[in-house]
């Protein structure tokens, strides 16, 4: 039984890693809901699901299904201590904060380009992600955990793709690196890069042409010495002239 349901798992792994673009390590997102199975059940979630999925995982969470849990008190406490040991994903709701399954399934808006995982026991929110491509979806069912298979949404959105139709999320991403790869398409961190290389015109005011500057009109000491001395030796000049026309008259 336990070989038939690793055979399944892999199946519908090969699947999602093929068509979505699936790949480790996974990265499984857990409401509390599922965290109370877990817990009632007994489950090793770091040991089994990693066994089970044979790959490296990694068990995220959100803000709100802390929040969530926080408020329904000491019934679900021991969820809440499984779900605090999980890694913490960024959510759009900062402000405020929204019930558990609205939040996951925020996450895996527009195709899922995070290739998360949902683990839930929450039925409204299964039926929902199920509408959604590209979703893994996994429950725990007689204390066992489960990887659903590919939902009818998801297989024809596949179909749709392979004829042509539409074109995936995953696709598109191969498709903009290989754009990337042969210059075709400029990388943003280039373009930044040329935008800040870019050299800027001169500074208009450094074009003006500059002032000369005015030469000082104030006299040395040297200058005023012999100005001085030049009016001394005018001086006694008239001085000897007068006194000749003196004695001459």
């Amino acid at each position: 039984m336990k070989i038939t349901r690793q055979k399944h798992a892999k199946k519908h792994l090969g699947f999602f890693r093929n068509n979505f673009g699936v790949r480790e390590p996974y990265q499984i997102l857990l409401d509390g809901t599922f965290c109370q199975a877990a817990l009632r059940g007994r489950i090793q979630l770091r040991e089994q699901l990693p066994h089970y999925l044979m790959g490296e995982t990694q068990l995220c969470t959100t803000r709100c299904v802390l929040k969530e849990l926080e408020t329904l008190g000491k019934d679900l406490y021991g969820a809440k201590l499984i779900a605090q040991k999980c890694q913490v994903r960024n959510c759009s709701h900062f402000k405020n904060a929204v019930n558990g399954s609205e939040c996951l399934l925020s996450m895996v808006e527009e195709g899922n380009p995070h290739h998360y995982f949902v683990a839930s026991q929450d039925q409204n929110l299964s039926m929902k992600v199920k509408k959604k491509p590209g979703v893994p979806l996994m429950f725990i069912i007689q204390n066992t955990i489960v990887l659903d298979k590919p939902s009818p949404k998801t297989i024809a959105f596949v179909k749709a793709v392979e004829s042509g139709q539409l074109v995936s999320v995953h696709e598109k991403q191969s498709i903009k690196q290989l754009k990337e790869e042969h210059g075709l398409v400029k990388n943003p961190e280039q373009r930044r890069r040329k935008q800040r290389k870019k050299v800027s015109g001169p500074n208009p005011l450094s074009c003006l042409k500059k002032k000369k500057k005015t030469q000082d009109t104030k006299p040395s000491a040297s200058e005023k010495k012999r100005r001085r001395k030049k009016r001394i030796r005018n001086r006694s000049t008239s001085n000897v002239i007068s006194e000749k026309q003196n004695t001459e008259g």
